[in-house]
This record gives C-alpha cells, structure tokens and sequence, in this order.
C-alpha cells in the first residue's frame, strides 16, 4: 500500500508539474508579449502626431521593455507577470478536462456507432463483456448482492485499462438474451432508472463518485428484453476497488479481468500513468 501511495503522489508530482509550467509560460508570456503589447497601445492612443504614432509608441515600448528587464519597473513587470501567470494556469486547466472530454467523447461515438445485436455478436473479447444480471443469483433463484462485486471488477478492469471497454448486462457469456427483468425485482425502483441508480450508487460507494462520469448507462431492448449496455472509457488515474477493509486492483487482460498482486500493479501503474 506504501508503494500505491507513492505512486498516487507520483501522478500529483506530475499534474503540479503541468500546472508549474503553465503558469511559467504564462509569466514569460505576460513580461514579452503583454508588456510590449500594453505600452505599445498606451503611446499609440496619447500620440497627438499620427504620422510618428507606430514609430513613437514603438520605441517607447522598447525603452520600457529593456527597462524592465534592469528592474527598472518592477511593480508594472510583476503585475503583467502574474496575469499571463494566471492565464498559463487556465489554459492548463482547460486543455486537462478538454483532452478527457475529447477523448470520451471519441470512444463513446465509436461504441454507439456499433448496433447493439451486431456488438453481441462479436462475443466478449479484451474491449467487450457479457454479464447475465447485476443482482440476480439464477443459481439459487434470489437476490444476492454479492454479485454486484463481479461487476465492479469488470468496471475497475476496463476503467484501468488504456482503451477503456464495454460491459452488457442481461446477456449470458455465450450470447444468449437474459434480460434485466429479474434484476428489477431487486430494486426498490423497478425500471431502468432504479437499474441506472444502482449502478451509479455502487460505483459511488466501492471505486470512487468521480468515476461516475467514465461509465456511460445505455439501454436497449433485444428479443423483447432489456439489455443494459455501460460504455467505460479509461480512467485517468488507477482505480481501486473497495473489497471489505481492502482496496484491490483489477485490470482488464485478454477476454478476462485480473486481480493484479501489488508487484504486477505497481509495475503496470508506472507504465500506464507515470510518464
């Protein structure tokens, strides 16, 4: 566990770093470009000859710029320093959730661009899984909620994976159409928006409530029943899996998901996220 904390520091070390060089570039873009910028505008509108406007106010903003830089005006050079400071920082800032947007966006066009009987065709494969209930023992005939761990694994494989997955839901792993009207009757809400919440709250509760946004709930209804289909794009940090007072993590590898030791999960976290 000591070594997982590390690593988390790691990927921190490594968000701090984008930032700190946003916001130097930000700076440096403050004293060059908004100084000179700044300067040149100010003498250009107070020139009363507009024959000498560009040629006055360009030589007024290269004094001032080459006496900024000999602390000639240092309350002017730090004050324009920390707006472009401030604006490297949202420029990171947005470029960060844009670039996971963009790529969520890209995945989840791409899956929905496959039709759902086609998608069950194929057969589970490393990027797609089939699941026959979320709650539902057919074995014993009765809820249990045990099973819900066996779809939280699948959900933390695909999650910690590079390219994310699909999970369906009501469907056996040969391809025959389950259904999800049995997992209704587990439900206080008996419909897909009580099956929806369920899903959500479990991911909530045992990988973390800001995984919520990676998982996507779609429903179709094939042969007449239900289906539930969770497009899971690749989380941008390690995701582990509350289990009891332990925290496990499970990888997506092959047609299967794994229970890494911590040797093959710190190993695999370096390569995935530590760059």
């Amino acid at each position: 566990m000591k070594r997982f904390f590390l690593l988390n520091i790691s990927l921190w070390q490594q968000r701090l770093k984008l930032y700190l060089s946003a916001a130097l570039i930000g700076a440096l873009t403050g004293v060059f470009i908004l100084y000179p910028i700044y300067d040149f505008i100010f003498i250009y509108e107070i020139e009363s000859d507009i024959h000498n406007q560009i040629i006055t106010a360009f030589r007024y903003t290269l004094t001032q710029l080459k006496s900024s830089f000999s602390g000639g005006t240092p309350d002017k050079t730090l004050l324009l320093a920390q707006i472009g400071a401030v604006f490297g920082l949202i420029i990171a800032l947005v470029y960060e959730r844009l670039h996971w947007r963009i790529q969520n966006i890209h995945q989840l066009s791409t899956e929905l661009s496959v039709h759902i009987k086609t998608l069950i065709q194929q057969g589970e494969n490393p990027l797609l899984e089939f699941k026959s209930s979320f709650r539902w023992d057919f074995e014993q005939n009765c809820t249990n909620r045990e099973l819900e761990a066996v779809i939280l694994k699948t959900i933390a494989g695909f999650l910690n994976s590079s390219t994310g997955g699909t999970l369906l839901i009501g469907v056996s792993d040969n391809g025959d159409i389950i259904g999800l009207e049995r997992d209704y009757l587990t439900l206080k809400r008996q419909d897909q928006d009580g099956f929806e919440q369920a899903i959500i709250t479990a991911i909530s509760t045992k990988l973390g409530a800001d995984l919520c946004q990676f998982v996507k709930v779609l429903f179709h209804v094939v042969e007449n029943k239900h289906v539930c289909r969770l497009i899971i794009n690749a989380s941008p940090h390690p995701v582990f899996l509350k289990q009891g007072k332990l925290l496990k993590f499970y990888l997506r590898t092959g047609g299967g998901t794994r229970d890494l030791n911590i040797k093959e999960a710190v190993d695999f976290i370096i390569h995935r996220w530590h760059r």
